[in-house]
């Protein structure tokens, strides 16, 4: 089997492009140009089509088509692989991972499990930590939010009906939504760090650093308001040079209260970091720790739904006036025309 770029195809895709030739490619090397040599016809690569099939069955996440060139022999099979909702083996029964131009096995319990948090299989924040029940089950968050959303129910019973509680033991999810300071059992796993910086440089430094980062931390459903609250305040109080004074930069408030929002429900809490909110003169990014989950892409971000942490998007809903509308349009307000300001 033997794997070449295909020198005719001009296509752009999110998708993970291979293409096969029936034999060797022709190589000149005086002239340094490659040549392919084709499959006769399609049913001499049908070989090739089992195999993906049984990688790939009923055609899930995969495309397939035959390509021919002027002045090319034979047709060449191009496969597009799609970002899978879970993880393929390949046909020795281990899955790999890319990294830059190979293909690394992941043969360790430790690596894959890292792989299904990376790819949203499985969540942070089902797990269990080691603290007191009484941390989620007798704090003024919990109390508040059952005095205005459910007033008949009981902490513990509650809870434990929302499977918040397993084994007697709190889950990340109820700590980060109902323990008063969620932070102090999950440091450097939840809090929000916001950075104002005077320059429209790609990076920031500590020369152009404006203050001491600002930290947000509490209960999720505080932290988002108090993190698009701290940020607008930050931004309404930055100006930027005009052509004749300094002039006030805006942003969407949506925009930046949507994206906060979706870096707190979605970010990795495996991983050991803050959310970042950087606002420079020119642009506000917020980096929120883990890659993209499940089947999602930079390209399709605005189509296709994905919640990492379902429990945190679920029951942050029930709170009164949620700031996540469960609907699956969480990012859209961060995209603008060419002509609009960009958050």
């Amino acid at each position: 089997m033997v794997v070449q770029w295909c020198p005719c195809s001009r296509a752009k895709t999110s998708a993970k492009q291979l293409y096969y030739t029936g034999e060797r490619p022709h190589e000149n090397k005086a002239t340094q140009t490659r040549h392919w040599r084709g499959f006769p016809n399609q049913e001499a690569a049908n070989g090739h089509l089992q195999t993906f099939e049984r990688l790939f069955p009923l055609g899930q996440d995969l495309q397939y088509g035959f390509l021919s060139c002027d002045g090319e022999r034979g047709l060449v099979l191009q496969i597009q692989i799609l970002k899978t909702r879970d993880i393929k083996r390949a046909t020795d029964g281990r899955p790999y991972v890319r990294r830059g131009a190979q293909g690394l096995p992941v043969d360790t319990a430790e690596a894959l499990r890292k792989l299904e948090l990376d790819k949203g299989i499985t969540s942070f924040e089902t797990e269990t930590i080691e603290v007191a029940l009484a941390f989620v089950t007798d704090s003024y968050k919990i109390f508040e939010f059952l005095l205005e959303v459910v007033p008949s129910a009981q902490p513990e019973p509650w809870l434990r009906k929302q499977q918040l509680i397993r084994g007697n033991k709190p889950t990340i999810a109820s700590i980060l939504l109902f323990a008063d300071e969620p932070q102090a059992f999950l440091p450097k796993r939840s809090g929000i760090k916001v950075y104002r910086y005077a320059t429209k440089e790609k990076q920031g430094t500590r020369e152009t650093l404006q203050f001491d980062p600002l930290t947000i931390e509490g209960p999720i459903y505080d932290q988002i308001r108090d993190a698009v609250d701290t940020t607008t305040r930050v931004v309404a109080e930055t100006r930027k040079l005009g052509e004749t004074t300094l002039e006030k930069i805006e942003y969407p408030n949506e925009a930046i209260h949507e994206i906060v929002t979706n870096a707190v429900l979605h970010r990795d809490y495996s991983i050991s970091d803050d959310i970042h909110i950087r606002i420079f003169d020119n642009r506000i990014e917020v980096e929120s720790p883990g890659r993209l989950p499940g089947h999602i892409t930079v390209r399709n971000i605005l189509d296709e739904r994905f919640a990492r942490n379902g429990v945190l998007v679920r029951l942050l809903n029930k709170f009164p006036n949620p700031p996540n509308k469960d609907v699956g349009g969480g990012v859209e307000h961060g995209f603008f025309r060419d002509d609009e300001v960009r958050a």
